[in-house]
């Protein structure tokens, strides 16, 4: 998995990039949606085994599982904004699959359970795999993950932030 910082970074990219009003809830909503799917870790407790459909990087990584959050956070919190909650909370959980996707270890991502239990990884895995546990991640392991994140993730939400500020001043520009 990509760690809890570098998800937590694309569900605040995504919450802040596609909305203009100050809503803090929201952003918090996605910032938590894109953490959200790594909380199947809690199977390993309960003798879960990584590769079930309901462990690690399961049906909580899945597509259904996003769409189902986003519904169950847009009809919640949603009220005037249903439209911009659903895609922003649906965006932020799906990142975190991708994410994972791109990572260097583990069984996959199930992004089709539970029609189907194949994982998937993307040809081109720039980050290092995060270690499960707080212990493990202030190590030399845990650093290289950090390192990864900041060229793989983080540098890619900063210029998508630049951009949008970018079309921002112009569309102000326009009405002066």
């Amino acid at each position: 998995m990509a760690s809890i910082f570098g998800h937590g970074i694309v569900g605040y990219t995504i919450s802040k990039v596609a909305q203009d009003k100050n809503m803090t809830v929201l952003v918090m909503v996605a910032v938590f949606s894109a953490m959200l799917p790594d909380f199947d870790v809690i199977g390993f407790a309960f003798g879960i085994p990584y590769a079930s459909p309901i462990g690690h990087r399961g049906f909580t990584h899945s597509i259904l599982f996003a769409l189902l959050w986003a519904v169950l956070s847009m009809l919640f919190f949603g009220k005037n904004h249903k439209k911009l909650w659903f895609l922003i909370i649906f965006f932020s959980t799906v990142s975190h699959g991708v994410l994972d996707a791109m990572t260097t270890g583990g069984l996959g991502v199930g992004f089709l359970i539970p029609f189907d239990n194949s994982r998937f990884f993307f040809p081109f895995s720039p980050l290092v795999v995060s270690p499960i546990g707080i212990t493990n991640f202030f190590s030399e392991w845990g650093f290289r993950v950090i390192i990864s994140e900041l060229k793989y993730v983080l540098l890619p939400c900063i210029f998508i932030f630049g951009i949008r500020i970018i079309i921002k001043s112009l569309d102000k520009s326009k009405e002066i």
